[in-house]
């Protein structure tokens, strides 16, 4: 869906980022996205709405099983499991694609604009980030006034 890395730091005006700063920085980006895509996510959810997704994505075995019982008995065979599958390079079995696929699943029911969520949070702290662009690389900008 979307990628943080160089081009991510390209589009967001940090390319020259020194490269022992560009990891920590991609993942406190990371974080940040994740923290505010939840915080969008949840409004307008019940209580035990918030408490099922926190168990999945909790990766709460009884939790995940009882949803995907449920509301995905043949998950092997749906293409969003299949992808999770092959694109995660995780052993074919292995409960990590479970969860991932629950969480996503779980997403998609419950809240199918979250794509758009995710895209639309990303676009925003993008930017954010490129108005804060010469802070972050502690340059100044030019603006032609520079002291004599």
């Amino acid at each position: 869906m979307f990628q943080l890395d160089d081009q991510f730091l390209q589009d967001s005006g940090l390319a020259d980022l020194p490269e022992e700063q560009k990891k920590p920085f991609l993942q406190h980006v990371y974080d940040q996205l994740e923290y505010r895509v939840g915080v969008r996510l949840s409004e307008g959810m019940s209580d035990a709405q918030l408490e099922e997704f926190e168990s999945i994505i909790d990766r709460k075995p009884e939790a995940i099983e009882a949803w995907v019982a449920q509301y995905a008995p043949n998950f092997t065979s749906d293409e969003l499991y299949l992808k999770i599958q092959s694109t995660s390079g995780i052993p074919a079995g292995d409960p990590r694609i479970k969860a991932e696929y629950a969480a996503t699943k779980w997403l998609e029911v419950n809240r199918p604009d979250y794509r758009d969520v995710v895209a639309s949070t990303l676009d925003a702290l993008k930017q954010e980030i490129g108005q804060s662009r010469d802070a972050i690389l502690g340059t100044q900008a030019s603006d032609g006034a520079q002291a004599a």
